[in-house]
């Protein structure tokens, strides 16, 4: 289990304070969803659609890259 896993509604990181995925829960998820990259996709799919509802003031671009853009 992780201690990285985000803190809502900032969508900070419980383990680092640092803005969640983190370096160290997306090596995780990573490793976790080895087999399954669409299943990590439709993950983080809904976690950045959760987070642009939390914090509505934070640019699009902004979440997708952070949520999305680091997705092989």
């Amino acid at each position: 289990m992780t201690t990285h896993g985000p803190v809502l509604p900032t969508w900070t990181c419980g383990g680092c304070a640092l803005p969640w995925p983190c370096r160290t829960r997306r090596r995780e998820l990573q490793a976790e969803f080895d087999r399954a990259p669409v299943s990590l996709a439709l993950y983080m799919g809904s976690c950045f659609l959760a987070a642009s509802q939390d914090m509505a003031w934070a640019p699009a671009g902004m979440l997708h890259r952070r949520f999305l853009g680091w997705l092989p």
